[in-house]
């Protein structure tokens, strides 16, 4: 009898030489007189970068390309926490703390007060829509339009929510608010409506824009949810000058951004360019002047989300990332890609000696042995010898789901002539998979579990120090009858 390993993805000549000794010793121990041998495929077939790596951007950024790093960091930690810049204000406040309104008349409405007036004003103008169902369908069900550019959408009737007639009210200029938060009429003069910044064209800019991008059918509860703020009311009460109003508007407009971006999620097709327009629209609607940023909430968060946030990160060190990436994901895409080289080459090692051969596959090589075993048997050609597969930690059943597997499409069966099939997983290795309830009802298949106790990624290399595999591959071996 004899074994032959076929190993995974990513791994090259040190590591192989190390994970087969082990595999070697155990099997050699449970299965005395047997061959044991390995087919190492890594240098010959696995991946590697052949022009050093030049395709990855970013490798040397600039002062441009930083800047950058530096916003995207910011929205970033926004986007998952959208009232963290509101917090800066209601917390930390501005410089002179509450003492520079002193003197503020009883019964006089502050400026914070009339910016949340305004916020209140635009919310309400916003009726909650039903939960979208994460599909673009649901948003033309919210009456949104869902085409990507959305600027011939009919939002005014033929199936349109009340939801939709707010969008149109509030951003074709027929609820401009006042500086008491109320929404009155729209006069219809075009220099009045272009006073709000809210029509390019006789086009609603809003509320073309939060079609185009897709988060029409999130403002509402993106507003609802900074207006009911407890962060908010304290940082309204803070504002107690038109400088600070001015920014906690600003601050309020991100916020409600965020939001919309956060529950919308990928469904979201907004650049940057429309992020920044959308919060200078609502930063109008709020009294406030788009063209100053909310200096002190942007610098402390700012400072803070290059810190914890992975963006940067990421982008600083993209190459070596890409570089100690590109052995484990880089072998799966080259075999997909040029899969028979390896196959052929595994077939010649299989069949370079006598059976009966046990084939044991760790990951991608268990994917390959799967490939090869099947093309052969559905060609009349069954490879000789071989009376029993193991694939470890293997990802050929999940591929056969997606279609991806070469040699089966999702629903054929296994062909005549492949042989029994033992597929052994660890539930925490988030690369293995089940076996036999996609091939329902074929007798050849059973999977096994093993539990390392241990987090992914170390549970998908240490199948092998664990006696319970090579007990049910003995197990397997004395079902195949082989000796």
């Amino acid at each position: 009898m004899r074994f032959l390993f076929v190993h995974g993805t990513g791994v090259r000549r040190e590591r192989h030489d190390s994970l087969f000794g082990l595999v070697r010793e155990r099997l050699a121990g449970r299965f005395p007189g047997a061959d044991v041998d390995s087919c190492y495929w890594g240098d010959r077939f696995g991946a590697n970068l052949g022009v050093g790596g030049r395709s990855v951007p970013g490798l040397r950024p600039g002062p441009e390309a930083e800047g950058a790093d530096a916003e995207t960091a910011a929205w970033a930690l926004l986007i998952a926490d959208p009232l963290c810049e509101v917090r800066v204000l209601a917390e930390a406040g501005w410089e002179g703390g509450e003492d520079d309104d002193g003197f503020a008349m009883p019964g006089v409405r502050s400026e914070g007060a009339r910016v949340l007036g305004l916020l209140a004003a635009v919310r309400d103008a916003f009726p909650p829509a039903e939960a979208p169902t994460g599909a673009r369908a649901g948003r033309a069900a919210q009456g949104v339009d869902a085409s990507p550019a959305g600027h011939g959408a009919d939002t005014g009737h033929g199936g349109a929510t009340g939801h939709a007639a707010g969008v149109a009210a509030v951003a074709d200029g027929a609820g401009a608010a006042d500086g008491a938060g109320r929404v009155g009429a729209s006069t219809g003069a075009p220099a009045g409506e272009a006073a709000h910044g809210v029509r390019v064209g006789g086009v609603g800019e809003l509320g073309a824009l939060l079609r185009g991008t897709g988060l029409g059918a999130y403002l509402s509860d993106a507003l609802d949810s900074v207006a009911r703020s407890a962060e908010v009311a304290r940082a309204g009460e803070r504002a107690v000058d038109a400088a600070r109003a001015a920014e906690l508007a600003t601050v309020l407009a991100r916020a409600v951004t965020a939001g919309a971006l956060a529950s919308a999620g990928v469904e979201a097709d907004c650049t940057g360019a429309e992020r920044d327009r959308l919060v200078e629209l609502l930063t109008t609607r709020l009294g406030g002047d788009a063209r100053v940023p909310g200096a002190r909430a942007a610098a402390v968060l700012g400072r803070l989300a290059l810190r914890v946030t992975t963006q940067p990160l990421l982008n600083a060190r993209r190459g070596s990332l890409t570089v100690g990436a590109t052995p484990a994901l880089g072998d799966i895409l080259r075999y997909q890609a040029r899969g028979h080289a390896l196959r052929a080459f595994l077939h010649a090692e299989i069949t370079s000696r006598p059976g009966p051969t046990v084939l044991i596959g760790h990951s991608l090589g268990g994917i390959a042995l799967v490939d090869l075993l099947a093309l052969s048997a559905a060609r009349g050609e069954p490879v000789p010898g071989v009376e029993l597969l193991v694939t470890v930690g293997s990802q050929a059943p999940f591929l056969y789901e997606l279609g991806a597997l070469t040699a089966l499409e999702p629903g054929e069966k296994l062909p005549y002539g492949f042989p029994r099939w033992l597929n052994v997983y660890d539930r925490q290795d988030v690369l293995a998979y089940l076996a036999a309830p996609v091939f329902p009802g074929d007798p050849r298949i059973s999977d096994h579990e093993v539990g390392s106790r241990q987090p992914f990624p170390a549970c998908h290399g240490a199948y092998w120090k664990q006696n319970t595999l090579y007990e049910r591959i003995g197990q397997a071996v004395t079902e195949a009858g082989i000796g």
